[in-house]
């Protein structure tokens, strides 16, 4: 069973002939122990050419000390880093190689370095002796598995204890700072290890295309967006907050510059794979529902006064939820796990290393992304105008619907555009993403709507009152009137004429 720990340290550089200040002088500090020395081997794990160090995440696994065990530890900022453990094994746990797998692949990791380190360990306390910071300093002997190579050096580390105030960290950096000590340069002792052995990974080059055409500024988003599915991939398999979400959306913005932006990428080579990003899009969005509704309905039902709720409603509400979260979960795991997604992770890497550059790929961005820009905009006028001209019903909840979607594909083009365009596409974006955020929240009280009448159908064939949920789906009904009656005033200020002729002049400073 794999558990989490959120690693929060600072490394500094030091010789076997540092000396510690006292950092009982530092602020907080009021003791210092002296714990001893632990021999710690660790072997580190990567692909052959390094994929995993090149995104700063590390594998190991180490012998010695009270962490024995396998260590992948993902960056979530500077000095700052999760580290998912396993119980020791010959072989990688299962529960891990799927973290990797949409880096690895269907790859394998070998060892590439190996650690031994003796371990100097001080734990700094407080004046009630609770543990504040674990403060070691580590004379590392590296090894390269993958050549030949070696290398030494001693070094100073600080970890935060667990629920203990940042702030202390900077307490003892400035006492290490004032001894003539300093951060270090390297962010892990892997990265220093390979490094100093002639084995640091390649960086993932930069998107192809002569800066300031078209082709290189769409190249830039699309590259932006393909490594967010696969750093929220194993974020969704821990289930972290909005994961699922993020994920999502990264596959909606990519399948929208593709069609956004299909004069600069060919959309016969972009159409199948926005196909495909569409599929993954709804096995995710089955779980993102469940989360939206979920909250939307346990919101209405705390905000309703004890005598209007009447019968099990909260229970119903965390049955209904438990159940569809659970299967929604697996289907999200499965769509992951698949085939279909490793396929679909290596043609977007396809795409990035040979491009599929169309006819406007080389001309300039600002006139290409302008004009693409104008004509998603257009395009979501036509549905909000068709909308409001409907009477109020199921035709015209559609038709707000279909408008939805264009505004979220108007506002992803200007976000990508405004690299290039400036200020007028980000007042353009945030202009259609309050009308996008509007008719969210009128498509979310319909779907609401929905499962309130499923759960009144229940609670009645359950011998339950269904009154509560009648209730709601009155107040559900109402909410979509007032996005209703908001939309005209919200879309005439997205709608102004300057704000698309904005577009077309070239912002100093941008491409």
């Amino acid at each position: 069973m794999a558990e989490t720990k959120r690693e929060i340290e600072r490394k500094y550089e030091a010789t076997s002939r540092t000396g510690l200040p006292d950092l009982t002088r530092a602020a907080g500090v009021a003791s210092v122990t002296d714990e001893g020395v632990t021999e710690l081997d660790a072997v580190y794990y990567d692909t052959p050419d390094l994929r995993l160090a090149a995104h700063s995440l590390t594998l190991r696994r180490r012998t010695g000390g009270g962490d024995a065990g396998w260590h992948l530890k993902f960056p979530v900022a500077p000095g700052v880093r999760d580290e998912i453990r396993a119980p020791l094994s010959d072989t990688l746990p299962r529960s891990l190689a799927g973290l990797l797998r949409s880096r690895v692949r269907d790859g394998e990791v070998v060892p590439v370095v190996r650690l031994r380190s003796a371990r100097d360990v001080r734990h700094l306390r407080a004046d009630d002796g609770t543990l504040l910071a674990e403060l070691s300093v580590d004379t590392v002997r590296a090894e390269r598995l993958t050549g030949e190579g070696t290398t030494a050096w001693t070094e100073i580390e600080v970890e935060l204890a667990d629920d203990a105030d940042p702030a202390i960290l900077d307490a003892v950096e400035k006492r290490l700072g004032k001894a003539g000590i300093t951060p270090s340069a390297s962010a892990s002792k892997l990265a220093r290890a390979l490094a100093e052995t002639g084995a640091a990974p390649e960086r993932p080059p930069t998107a192809p295309g002569k800066p300031g055409t078209a082709g290189a500024a769409v190249l830039a988003y699309v590259r932006e967006q393909i490594d967010a599915v696969v750093i929220y991939d194993p974020a969704v398999r821990r289930d972290l907050p909005d994961a699922v979400h993020q994920l999502r959306v990264a596959c909606r913005r990519l399948r929208s510059a593709f069609k956004t932006y299909g004069h600069v990428l060919d959309r016969e080579i972009t159409d199948p794979l926005g196909e495909e990003l569409k599929w993954l899009a709804g096995e995710l969005g089955v779980a993102r529902d469940q989360e939206v509704l979920d909250a939307r309905l346990r919101a209405r039902v705390d905000g309703l006064p004890r005598t209007l709720v009447l019968g099990p409603v909260g229970a119903r509400l965390r049955r209904r939820d438990a159940a569809l979260a659970r299967s929604a979960r697996r289907r999200v795991l499965a769509a992951l796990d698949s085939d279909r997604h490793l396929a679909l992770l290596e043609r977007l890497d396809a795409l990035l290393a040979h491009p599929p550059l169309h006819q406007d790929a080389g001309r300039k961005a600002h006139k290409v992304l302008a004009r693409a820009v104008r004509a998603d905009h257009d395009r979501l006028a036509a549905r909000v105008e068709h909308a409001l001209s409907l009477d109020p019903g199921h035709r015209r909840d559609l038709a707000l619907h279909e408008a939805r979607k264009a505004a979220k594909r108007a506002r992803y083009a200007a976000e990508a555009a405004r690299p290039t365009l400036g200020k007028p596409a980000k007042k353009l974006a945030k202009r259609v993403k309050a009308v996008q955020s509007l008719l969210g929240e009128h498509q979310d009280a319909v779907v609401a709507r929905g499962a309130l009448r499923e759960l009144a159908v229940e609670a009645h064939g359950a011998g339950e009152s269904a009154f509560t949920w009648g209730l709601l789906f009155g107040r559900e009904e109402s909410a979509a009137e007032t996005t209703e009656r908001e939309l005209p005033g919200v879309w005439a200020r997205a709608a102004a004429p300057e704000l698309t002729a904005a577009l077309t002049r070239r912002a100093p400073g941008y491409a």
